[in-house]
């Protein structure tokens, strides 16, 4: 028998002083069965620094042809591609051939550095790609945020992030490795 999502819900406040955004979500997650807690709590952050009202979860892990996340305008065309990971560079090549922007999260220290080492030539043609880098502290740090029921808030400002619940926050160091142009 296959195992089934498990559901998270999180009252998110997001105060991103850099881009002038403020909102309120009431978000339903489902934690893939392979997924850890670091992984989801990443998705919630790269949900912080792109928010926005079309911006949405995919199905996720499960679907190979939908990213972690994602912004479509009215017609379905997709504006923000957002991966969480280190995905492979023919996916990384069908993300910028369909979308706008594409944006990928790495985490999990060395592993991520091996990885970008070995892609990062054959994706410099991408004038559409973002590929950051998140401190490998910081991200386990998140993962103790997880609760099924959860109250975060995200503060954005002069480029310092800080995601946390009542209890606990959480500085999440960023590198960009590439950027757009």
């Amino acid at each position: 028998m296959a195992l089934k999502a498990t559901i998270f819900k999180a009252e998110l406040q997001i105060a991103d002083m850099d881009r002038g955004y403020y909102g309120s979500y009431a978000l339903t997650l489902a934690r893939h069965p392979s997924e850890t807690d670091e992984r989801l709590l990443i998705r919630v952050l790269a949900f912080c620094l792109h928010a926005h009202e079309d911006l949405g979860f995919t199905r996720g892990l499960s679907t190979d042809d939908e990213p972690d996340l994602w912004q479509r305008d009215l017609t379905g065309r997709i504006e923000v591609w957002i991966d969480i990971g280190q995905p492979d560079e023919k996916r990384i090549r069908k993300a910028c051939a369909r979308a706008a922007q594409v944006c990928i999260y790495c985490h999990s220290g060395h592993g991520a550095e091996l990885w970008w080492q070995k892609i990062r030539d054959r994706l410099e043609r991408f004038d559409n790609l973002t590929v950051i880098n998140i401190d490998a502290a910081a991200s386990q740090s998140l993962a103790r945020l997880v609760q099924r029921s959860m109250q975060l808030q995200c503060t954005i400002q002069d480029g310092q992030i800080w995601l946390g619940d009542a209890d606990t926050s959480v500085q999440a160091d960023l590198t960009a490795w590439k950027q757009p142009g």
